[in-house]
C-alpha cells in the first residue's frame, strides 16, 4: 500500500464529557486497569449520564483509553475523584495528570477549592499521580486514613487513605504535561 494512503495513528487523546453509550467500554477499561476496584457496567453506565459534567473519558483513535469519574460533594467547595484509569495503550503520554487539569478546568467544578479522593497505602501509581499533579499546579497535598481497614470493611479491603490536594484560584490552566 503506498504511504500516502495511511492514516497516521494519533497518540494525541481527545479528552471529554462520557455519555451513556460509553458505560460498556469504561467498564472494560476499568476491568483491564488492576488494581482498581471492578464497579458494576451499570456503575459506570450511570457515572457517564448522571455525572458527565465532573467525569473524563480519553479517546485515542476511537478507543477509549482514560477515563475519571468523579463528583463534587455535597455542600461542600470540593471535588471528588472516585476513580482514574489509563490503558495500556495509553500509557506514558502524561494522560492522568491531562485528564485531571481537563477536571478541573471545568465550569461545573469552578467552585472546588480542593481535589479529594482516597487511596490505599500500597497504590505507588495512584500516589505518585494525585503527587505529580498537586506539584504541577502548586498546590499542597495531605493524607490520612479515611475508610479503615476493620471499621469500614470488615478487614476485607486495605485502609483507604484521604488525599486532599488545595486547588489555585482560579483553577489552573490546562498547562503542557
Amino acid at each position: 500500500m503506498p504511504k500516502d494512503t495511511i492514516t497516521p495513528r494519533s497518540r494525541t487523546p481527545l479528552l471529554r464529557k462520557p455519555d451513556a453509550t460509553d458505560g460498556a467500554e469504561i467498564w472494560e477499561l476499568v476491568k483491564a486497569c488492576k488494581p482498581l476496584d471492578e464497579n458494576s457496567m451499570y456503575c459506570n453506565l450511570v457515572q457517564a449520564d448522571h455525572f458527565r459534567d465532573t467525569c473524563v473519558v480519553a479517546e485515542l483513535n476511537g478507543e477509549i483509553v482514560g477515563w475519571i469519574s468523579g463528583h463534587m460533594i455535597p455542600a461542600k467547595e470540593e471535588l471528588f475523584v472516585w476513580q482514574v484509569a489509563v490503558g495500556p495503550k495509553a500509557r506514558g503520554l502524561g494522560l492522568g495528570r491531562k485528564m485531571l487539569l481537563e477536571l478541573v478546568n471545568r465550569d461545573e467544578c469552578e467552585g472546588a477549592t480542593h481535589l479529594k479522593t482516597t487511596i490505599t497505602e500500597d497504590n505507588d501509581a495512584s500516589w505518585g499521580l494525585f503527587r505529580s499533579f498537586a506539584r504541577h499546579i502548586g498546590g499542597d497535598l495531605s493524607d490520612e486514613p479515611h475508610f479503615e481497614s476493620e471499621e469500614h470493611f470488615g478487614g476485607k479491603h486495605d485502609t483507604e487513605h484521604m488525599v486532599t490536594v488545595e486547588l489555585p484560584q482560579p483553577a489552573p490552566l490546562a498547562r503542557a504535561a
